[in-house]
């Protein structure tokens, strides 16, 4: 065991799965403060919280500025995140010091992906709404065009984004019988051969697809990306769906094009900001389904990530290399 003044200060911003926190306190070499919370740390405690610490482990809210990387000091080895995003992290800032960060792809792409189908399916074939009448004494005698929606058999379905979360949710939609699959970003992916993926311009994909899905990441590039502009050119019967970040969506141009009937539907799993006041106008909208962040939401997955986020803090401070390293 190390003497308590070897001991690496680390700095946890939120109360996290107890798989990582025995791998933490097992480690014998943290000596771990953590803001013992399910709410996020406000930022003063957090300032305080990080002063000194070797490694810093934080969640998706936590914006880690240069303001931060101030307050922790020269000490500073590693930033380890519960997320696959790092739109949190001032990246510029973090490399001008030589920080190591840590992040947890791959171990949340599936369930992602199962949560992104189950939210078309719900929005495209109104499910709320359904549940909604059932409660309400809406149900009444069966009408053949009562809550119609849209189904995905012959449909073109178009992702924006096809990294690891895009191709897994095609993989998933292409049973349902769709019979195009579209996608755009940077530059075609050999992968997309899997799922007959056509590479197309963001363009054609918005014009012609019934489902226009997004799960890109967000950078300059894709911040407001879904405008006024993306919505007209959308088909007036399409479901737009996202489950990438908020920030991606301008919600006033949404919320215009779903209340005059521009397109179908929506169906959101990230908005801006999270969590949605509940006297946002995109609520007030039976065609638009809100979810509050939780794609990566089952006990299995927040468990590894857990693992995860504690197994790269670890090989943060010893220098070692990381099981998931963000290459900065």
């Amino acid at each position: 065991m190390m003497s308590a003044q070897q001991m690496l200060k680390v700095f946890v911003t939120r109360r996290i799965p107890q798989e990582g926190m025995k791998i933490l306190q097992k480690a014998g070499m943290c000596n771990l403060s953590v803001w013992d919370s399910d709410e996020p740390v406000p930022r003063a405690e957090l300032l305080k919280g990080v002063a000194g610490a070797h490694g810093l482990l934080c969640l998706l809210s936590d914006k880690i500025d240069a303001e931060v990387l101030d307050a922790a000091g020269p000490n500073l080895k590693v930033i380890s995140t519960f997320s696959v995003g790092f739109d949190h992290l001032a990246i510029d800032e973090i490399k001008k010091r030589g920080i190591r960060v840590g992040y947890t792809p791959d171990v949340l792409t599936d369930t992602t992906a199962e949560l992104t189908v189950a939210l078309l399916l719900a929005t495209a074939r109104r499910l709320p709404e359904g549940v909604e009448e059932v409660k309400n004494g809406g149900w009444s005698t069966w009408k053949p065009l009562w809550l119609c929606g849209y189904g995905l058999s012959g449909s073109t379905v178009g992702v924006i984004g096809l990294g690891r979360i895009g191709l897994a949710i095609a993989r998933r939609l292409k049973p349902f019988g769709v019979k195009r699959l579209l996608y755009t970003g940077r530059q075609p992916k050999p992968q997309a051969q899997e799922v007959d993926g056509e590479y197309v311009p963001l363009d054609t994909l918005v014009r012609e697809s019934d489902f226009v899905v997004v799960s890109c990441s967000l950078t300059p590039d894709t911040q407001g990306l879904c405008d006024k502009t993306f919505f007209s050119k959308m088909k007036k019967t399409s479901i737009f769906i996202n489950t990438s970040r908020g920030a991606v969506v301008n919600q006033e141009d949404l919320f215009e094009a779903l209340s005059s009937g521009q397109i179908a539907a929506a169906g959101l799993d990230v908005t801006t900001p999270e969590p949605l006041p509940t006297n946002h106008p995109l609520l007030t909208l039976k065609n638009c389904v809100v979810l509050p962040h939780i794609g990566s939401a089952t006990y299995s997955t927040r468990g590894v990530m857990s693992e995860l986020t504690a197994n790269n803090l670890l090989a943060g401070l010893t220098g070692s290399e990381m099981p998931s390293e963000l290459k900065l």
